[in-house]
């Protein structure tokens, strides 16, 4: 005759002791792997659950997947922080966890004054078996026309507003970094055709505009 299985219950929070912190669904973790030469998994908490005595402590988990364990791979525009919001579902041991961290919208994430190690940001969900994404499309910018990558530095035009990379308008980071206006030539061409066709148009204008720049 089987074993029947001892009942489980759900607590609201499970302290990780070999780490002193607690834990509660809703945060996120980063986990040990089996394979030790691999980075640490990250994951969501669902439901955090333990047998009657209070032991054997399971964490029921949504895993985040980074970029190169996706089906397309590592892209020119994914950050080196970013995770994509799995729909895969798991059960771990909580003695797996190996830390806390923080998973930031894409938007938070652009505004943190300092990125530290435990910060990531997801702006992205994925499906594991078909390698869709939702949304299946992010604004471009650039004359690469590539999704922001929030690793680099980029320079907005005064004109049209559209950010480019300084190796798209052949300029060297450095260069980039000093400007104190930028026009992209699109902009700049058509501001030269109006200054000439119009005998009223001013030759110097009194608000500065502060170059826009993305973190490194």
């Amino acid at each position: 005759m089987a074993k029947a299985k001892a009942p489980r219950r759900t607590l609201d929070s499970y302290t990780v002791k070999h780490i002193n912190k607690t834990i509660k669904a809703g945060d996120c973790v980063l986990m040990r792997p089996a394979d030790q030469s691999k980075q640490q998994y990250v994951a969501r908490i669902e439901r955090i659950e333990a047998d009657s005595r209070g032991g054997n402590v399971k964490v029921h988990v949504r895993w985040y997947y980074r970029p190169e364990e996706s089906i397309g791979g590592r892209r020119q525009f994914h950050g080196s922080k970013e995770v994509f919001l799995s729909d895969h579902y798991d059960v771990q041991s909580a003695d797996t966890i190996e830390g806390k961290c923080t998973v930031h919208s894409f938007k938070s994430y652009t505004k943190l004054d300092a990125v530290g190690n435990d910060d990531f940001f997801c702006r992205f969900e994925y499906n594991s078996s078909t390698g869709a994404f939702n949304p299946d499309r992010v604004a471009v910018y650039c004359k690469c026309e590539m999704p922001y990558n929030p690793d680099d530095l980029m320079v907005q035009c005064e004109g049209c507003s559209d950010w480019f990379h300084p190796a798209c308008i052949e300029m060297t980071t450095d260069e980039a970094k000093r400007l104190d206006h930028f026009f992209c030539e699109s902009c700049s061409s058509e501001g030269q055709k109006k200054l000439q066709n119009s005998h009223s148009a001013s030759r110097h204008s009194d608000a500065k505009v502060d170059t826009k720049r993305r973190r490194r």
